[in-house]
């Protein structure tokens, strides 16, 4: 490439590194790098001067002089005295992948067959799928999803900062092999559990990478081939998926309006999941006197309960039922929560509290799959619980999330009058059951044509077909402008293949 006959040439390639979180330094470093890799600045050849570049770029001097330097620093550039920088051939040819010339043919070895290698295909379980450019649809009624509008950038931003200070640094930066943060235990187990009714000692409590990670370490742990165990159907897809990979010994139980049923099915089972709180997808909430009953039925018949309490935080009215954790009284409840799923997703934090004696094997068998969750953000979020910033969070998604559930509601009422709605008292989400005949599938095909967001219900049943079309319908994510006009085209699109049928 002739850098001195192609200036354009550098600010397209400077306009494809631009990102906002590089400084102009920075993206000039990455143009850099990606033309020498990419090939378009051959080995051992010239870079233009600084000047002459800062001059094609439109940019000071200093800052590509100061690219040029940290370059050569890395090895990319060889600086030679009053010739100016060259790409660095040796460097680059140990960074590039070569076949190696042997001159003569030789037949291709057969590629390794990992198809046959394969001891389980997760890919090709039932789970439920939301489109990577979700953000860019008008109406997106998914759950779980991330609000920017929600997010507290400032205090997340102070509580990162604050953690990035050189006494946290040493504290967070060492290897912790199977430790957890102190301080985040802590703040667990003195802000997050008691407004539960939750109460554990510190050696009860192991932080996981989000409330999946913990059911797996639940399923690996106690779950064998031979393991009996029961869950709500419709329930948590991925909990299934999960339990599945342990054991075929799955028992599936139908829930009412109260959610799971305590009945003589969970007679001869040895473990039960279940989300009391919010059920999950159904969004009921297990009345006080059932949760009593349940756990009288786990110490008769020697059952042990999982209790995913994912979405206990978001209610809308009254005083929260206590969790089934808060009523164990002879350590029956493994209790499995969540820090940061209605409000950043993406952080990726939960815990399980449960016997001293099973978490310190948790605390092991963790160790085996990644040691520990970061340190680092261990610590940033132990600052934002006692800062009183995931408090002050918790109420503005609270009210958020009741104001877009209303609207919601009223919405279906007006314009898919059709649709059975499933009350709800709080959380991000209703169930829906469509009118017969309605092919679900088909209808978020044409909804998501219309730029609407829906997560179909087949997915929640253990059994195939579902007995019937059922939605998921989620306000986490969509502005309540929204909500009124997504319903409207919703219920349009419902009606018409109520007319096809």
């Amino acid at each position: 490439m002739n850098q001195r006959t192609h200036p354009l040439l550098w600010k397209q390639l400077l306009q494809r590194s631009a990102r906002g979180n590089l400084s102009l330094q920075g993206q000039i470093r990455e143009m850099l790098v990606s033309a020498i890799l990419d090939g378009l600045i051959a080995p051992g050849s010239l870079v233009p001067s600084g000047r002459e570049l800062a001059e094609q770029l439109g940019v000071a001097r200093n800052t590509v002089v100061l690219a040029y330097k940290q370059l050569a620093d890395e090895g990319y550039l060889l600086s030679r005295q009053r010739s100016g920088h060259f790409v660095n051939a040796e460097f680059v040819a140990g960074l590039r992948a070569r076949d190696p010339d042997t001159g003569t043919a030789q037949a291709s070895p057969a590629p390794a067959d990992w198809d046959a290698r394969l001891r389980m295909r997760p890919s090709r379980q039932r789970s439920i799928h939301k489109p990577a450019d979700w953000q860019k649809f008008s109406y997106p009624f998914l759950y779980g999803q991330f609000d920017a509008s929600l997010f507290p950038t400032a205090n997340w931003r102070e509580c990162c900062l604050k953690a990035l200070s050189v006494l946290d640094i040493r504290d967070w930066a060492p290897d912790h092999i199977n430790r957890d943060d102190d301080t985040l235990v802590q703040q667990i187990r003195t802000r997050v559990l008691p407004r539960r009714g939750v109460w554990a000692a510190a050696d009860e409590i192991v932080v996981t990478v989000g409330a999946q990670h913990a059911l797996y370490l639940v399923a690996d742990l106690l779950v064998g081939p031979q393991t009996s165990l029961a869950l709500e159907d419709p329930g948590y897809p991925d909990a299934r998926n999960i339990f599945a990979r342990h054991t075929s010994k799955l028992l599936p139980i139908p829930v009412d309006a109260d959610g799971l049923p305590v009945d003589e099915r969970l007679h001869d089972v040895d473990y039960l999941y279940v989300t009391p709180s919010h059920q999950c997808p159904t969004g009921v909430t297990m009345p006080l006197e059932r949760r009593r009953r349940l756990l009288q039925l786990a110490d008769e018949r020697d059952l042990i309960i999982i209790e995913d309490d994912f979405e206990s935080e978001n209610r809308f009215g009254g005083e929260p039922i206590p969790a089934l954790k808060s009523l164990d009284h002879n350590h029956r409840v493994i209790y499995i929560g969540s820090l940061s799923k209605s409000w950043a997703p993406g952080l990726r934090l939960g815990y399980i509290v449960a016997p001293a004696s099973l978490i310190q094997e948790m605390r092991a068998l963790r160790r085996l799959m990644l040691r520990h969750p970061s340190a680092f953000i261990q610590r940033a979020f132990a600052l934002f619980l006692s800062l009183g910033h995931h408090d002050s969070q918790l109420r503005r998604i609270a009210l958020a999330q009741q104001q877009r559930s209303r609207a919601v509601l009223d919405a279906l009422a007006r314009h898919a009058p059709q649709c059975q709605v499933t009350p709800v008292i709080g959380g991000g989400s209703c169930w829906l059951r469509l009118p017969d005949g309605v092919d679900t599938a088909e209808l978020a095909r044409r909804a998501a044509a219309r730029g609407v967001l829906i997560e179909t219900g087949d997915v929640f049943f253990f059994g195939q077909p579902a007995p019937g079309p059922f939605l998921r319908l989620g306000w986490q994510s969509i502005p309540e402008k929204s909500i009124e006009p997504g319903v409207v085209a919703l219920g349009s699109l419902i009606r018409e293949l109520q007319a096809s049928r």
